[in-house]
């Protein structure tokens, strides 16, 4: 037990000194600046070429989203997420322990150059996201996590930000096994996570952007809005473009869908939801959901 506190003890002094660095000395590897002006800069972009010119430009629940972004990329880890997922981490290790199993490695690719490790790391680790994000659509009890990001009623680069605390805990848990399985020798993740940010907030931006051949590859905003479509066709009743960044797994499992480039689609959550629209009432509604569905 003394082991475990000192773990948690260790994940929150760890974390908030690291946070506090991040705010005070900005760098080219500073996540949280990266994060802020990559937010401004497509905002900007947004305002000078809007796709939906009608669209205001401080859009319903703007203000929300952009809480969201320090909520879920920043304090929801100093809060709880960092220290309990490295108690999470010991006690999974000390289980293995138990096994004589001390190194979950079972792939090396650190010999490869860092450029082929990076590649690696991201098709990978973007392969998995679209099986977990799929797994959202179409597991009841995850869905109703998952609606938080779908209640938004306006697509612009912040609707990315928004979303339950408890889908880090889910992507991150269903993730770590695979990529700790695999011995990668680098340690600047940091452009993987920069590089999905961004085009993770562009395929949700006010932007219309003709990416041609690549669209099989890549997710943009016009593929991505129909992801965010509020009323389903029969055809797809669990939704359907489930890419993060790219696009490529939709079209290799055939679980796109894009009709057409339509700026003015409705979206959000079906008309018969009630979804709560301030933040205590999103963090909330999903476990009030999920247990009545299960008293019922």
């Amino acid at each position: 037990m003394e082991k475990y506190l000192k773990v948690i003890l260790d994940g929150y002094y760890g974390y908030a000194s690291y946070l506090i660095n991040e705010i005070l000395n900005p760098s080219l590897h500073n996540y949280f600046y990266w994060l802020v002006g990559a937010s401004v800069m497509i905002y900007l972009v947004e305002i000078a070429f809007p796709w939906r010119k009608n669209q205001p430009l401080i859009r319903d629940h703007f203000w929300l989203d952009i809480f969201y972004l320090f909520w879920n990329y920043f304090l929801f880890a100093l809060v709880a997420y960092n220290a309990l997922s490295m108690v999470a981490v010991q006690a999974f290790n000390d289980f293995l322990g138990l096994f004589g199993i001390t190194n979950l490695v079972a792939i090396q690719v650190g010999s490869l150059p860092g450029w082929a490790q990076l590649v690696i790391l991201f098709v990978l680790r973007d392969f998995m996201q679209w099986n977990i994000h799929r797994m959202y659509h179409h597991v009841g009890w995850m869905w109703e996590f998952h609606k938080v990001h779908h209640s938004t009623k306006e697509m612009g680069f912040a609707a990315l930000l928004r979303y339950h605390w408890m889908e880090n805990i889910l992507y991150r848990t269903l993730e770590y096994i695979p990529l700790a399985m695999i011995g990668f020798g680098i340690t600047d993740f940091f452009i993987v996570h920069i590089f999905t940010l961004v085009i993770g907030q562009l395929g949700h931006a006010n932007l219309k952007i003709p990416l041609g051949k690549l669209k099989y590859v890549l997710n943009g905003p016009q593929m991505h809005l129909w992801h965010h479509a509020k009323n389903l066709p029969e055809t797809h009743p669990n939704g359907f473009n489930y890419g993060i960044t790219l696009s490529v797994w939709d079209f290799i499992f055939r679980t796109n869908y894009w009709p057409s480039d339509d700026e003015n689609l409705p979206v959000g959550l079906p008309d018969e939801e009630h979804f709560p629209e301030d933040f205590v009432g999103q963090t909330v509604e999903p476990f009030k959901r999920i247990f009545r569905k299960r008293e019922g």
